[in-house]
C-alpha cells in the first residue's frame, strides 16, 4: 500500500510545502530547509521552533491514516487526511526520520521502506531512533529545546539515474520559488511573521496581486457569496507590462509565467492551494487560460471546515467549487476577466479622457448570428472629413474601406499575439511626438477650415477620439 501512495503525484516542492503546514500548525516561527547533496546519499531536512511532540503525539503522527478527515478541525488546522507527512516524504524518499523535543523529552521514529519490503510477514515495522550512520543528522533536534526535525533519506525519487549537482541545485531554484508563493501570506505582513530558509537563505514572499502598486489598473472591494460562512473574494487586474519595471515584471509573472498564473488563487487559512485556475468555470463552456486574460487574478478564501464541499484533494492542490457558489464565481471572473482583457488590450492605458466621456475609436465589432466582424466606424473624424470632401471619389473610398475590412489579418494578428504573448503596438505606440503632432495638424485644420467648426470644438472632439484622446497637451497646443 506505501508503495503504491508514493505515486500520488507530489513534486518535491508539494511535498516539502505539505511538511511546512505541520510546522505551521505546530506554531513555529522559523522553519529551516537543507538540501544537502551527495550523491546518492544526498538527504533533506526541514526543521522547526514549533511545540514539539511528546511521545503519544509522535506515535500517533508517524501512523498512516492518524486522524478521520471527517472530523471537526480547529480553525487554524491546515491538515485533513492524516497522511500528508507520510505521503509527501514516501514521495521523494525510501527512508524518513522524525525526531522532536517535546514536553517529556526527546523521541524519534523512522519508517524505512527497505526495512518493509524484506520484512517478513505483513507487519508494519516502525522503527525506533535513526538509522545506523544518521545519528549526527539529527543531532540538532536532540539538543533544541522544543521543535521536530523530518529528514529524508535514499531519495530514489530525486536522485534519479544521470541526476547531478546541477540538478540539485536547479531543484533548489524551484522548491524556492513554489514556497514564497503558496506560504506568502505567512512571509509577509505585520502579524507574526514566519521565517522559512532555504540552506540558510531566507525566502521572500511572491504577493500574486501586486497590492499598492500604483499602476494597477483595478482592483475589488471584498465580496461575500450570499449563503457560505467564511468564503471571500478580492478581484485583480494586474497592471500591463508597460506600466512595469523589468524587475517587476519578472517578479509579478510568477513561478510558471504570465498565462499559466492567471485565475483564481484558493487559500485555505491563508495556505495558497491553487495557484491559478478557472476552477473549471465558464460562460457555456470552461475558460482557458489565454494570453488576452493574463492580467486577472483572483485570491479566493475559503474555511477547512469546507474542504469536502470544495473537494480538496490529499495533495492540497486542487479544489472544486461548490454548485451553489459557481454563479457568484462565474460572476466575478467574468468581470474580472473583462476588464484584464480591457486592460492588455490598451497596454495598460484604458481610452479615457478627463471628464469621463466615451472615446469615439475608428473600429467596432459588430455580433451576428454568424459570429464576429469588424467594422470602420465612418463617424471617426479622421474618417469622415474624407467621406464628406470626397465627392466623385466617394464609391472608389467606401470600396476601399470595405476591402481593408473584409481583409483583417485577424487570424495572424492572433498568432503573433500568442506567439509573442504581447499584442502589436498601435495608438501611435513609440512613434514620437511630432509624429502624432503632425496628424493631429491636419485633422485640426481640416475641421476648423473645411467643416467650420470652432476651435474650441474641434479640440474637444479630438479629445474624445481614439487614439488622440492620450495626448491632451498636444491637443492643447493646436492653433
Amino acid at each position: 500500500m506505501i508503495e503504491a501512495l508514493r505515486g500520488l503525484g507530489y513534486s518535491t516542492a508539494t511535498a516539502l510545502a505539505d511538511i511546512v503546514d505541520n510546522s505551521i500548525a505546530a506554531n513555529a516561527s522559523n522553519v529551516a530547509i537543507q538540501f544537502l547533496w551527495d550523491g546518492s546519499k544526498s538527504r533533506v531536512s526541514v526543521q522547526d521552533d514549533g511545540c514539539g511532540m511528546n511521545a503519544a503525539i509522535i506515535d500517533k503522527a508517524m501512523r498512516l491514516g492518524d486522524r478521520n478527515p471527517l472530523e471537526e478541525r480547529a480553525a487554524g488546522d491546515l491538515g485533513r487526511f492524516g497522511l500528508g507527512l507520510k505521503t509527501a516524504s514516501f514521495s521523494q524518499c525510501r527512508r524518513l526520520t522524525v525526531a522532536s523535543t517535546g514536553e517529556d523529552g526527546f523521541h524519534c521514529l523512522r519508517w524505512d521502506l527497505d526495512v518493509l519490503a524484506t520484512s517478513e510477514g505483513d507487519g508494519w515495522y516502525l522503527l525506533e531512533g535513526p538509522a545506523p550512520g544518521s545519528e549526527a543528522f539529527l543531532e540538532s533536534a536532540r539538543v533544541s529545546r522544543l521543535g521536530t526535525l523530518v529528514l529524508w533519506e535514499e531519495l530514489d525519487r530525486i536522485v534519479t539515474a544521470d541526476f547531478a549537482e546541477q540538478d540539485f541545485l536547479d531543484l533548489i531554484d524551484r522548491v524556492e520559488s513554489h514556497l514564497s508563493m503558496v506560504f506568502h501570506r505567512y512571509l509577509e505582513g505585520t502579524r507574526p511573521v514566519l521565517r522559512l530558509t532555504i540552506n540558510g537563505k531566507r525566502l521572500q514572499p511572491w504577493d500574486p496581486f501586486l497590492v499598492g502598486h500604483p499602476a494597477k489598473p483595478w482592483h475589488s472591494p471584498t465580496s461575500y457569496p450570499p449563503r457560505a460562512s467564511g468564503v471571500e473574494a478580492e478581484c485583480h487586474v494586474l497592471p500591463h507590462r508597460d506600466r512595469l519595471t523589468a524587475k517587476e515584471y519578472e517578479s509579478a509573472q510568477g513561478p510558471d509565467g504570465w498565462t499559466a498564473q492567471q485565475g483564481f488563487y484558493v487559500y485555505r487559512n491563508r495556505r495558497l492551494l491553487v495557484a491559478g485556475s478557472w476552477l473549471g468555470l465558464g460562460q457555456g463552456r470552461s475558460w482557458t487560460k489565454d494570453e488576452a486574460h493574463r492580467l486577472a487574478r483572483i485570491r479566493l478564501d475559503i474555511p477547512n471546515s469546507a474542504d469536502a464541499d470544495w473537494k480538496i484533494d490529499i495533495r492540497k492542490s486542487t479544489a472544486r467549487p461548490p454548485v451553489a457558489l459557481r454563479p457568484w464565481l462565474i460572476q466575478l471572473a467574468d468581470a474580472t476577466r473583462s476588464r484584464a482583457r480591457r486592460a492588455f488590450a490598451h497596454r495598460g492605458r484604458n481610452p479615457r479622457t478627463l471628464d469621463n466621456k466615451p472615446v469615439g475609436q475608428a473600429w467596432r465589432s459588430e455580433h451576428f448570428a454568424g459570429g464576429m466582424r469588424y467594422r470602420v466606424d465612418l463617424d471617426h473624424p479622421a474618417i469622415r472629413c474624407i467621406l464628406d470632401d470626397a465627392g466623385t471619389l466617394l464609391p472608389q473610398i467606401k470600396a476601399m474601406l470595405r476591402v481593408l475590412e473584409e481583409t483583417i489579418p485577424v487570424q495572424r494578428i492572433w498568432l503573433d499575439t500568442a506567439e509573442s504573448r504581447e499584442i502589436p503596438r498601435t495608438g501611435f505606440d513609440g512613434a514620437s511626438q511630432e509624429e502624432v503632432a503632425d496628424v493631429l495638424r491636419v485633422l485640426y485644420r481640416t475641421m476648423v477650415e473645411h467643416k467650420g467648426m470652432s476651435e474650441e470644438l474641434a479640440r474637444e472632439r479630438l479629445l474624445h477620439t481614439e487614439p488622440f484622446c492620450n495626448y491632451p497637451q498636444l491637443i492643447a497646443g493646436l492653433a
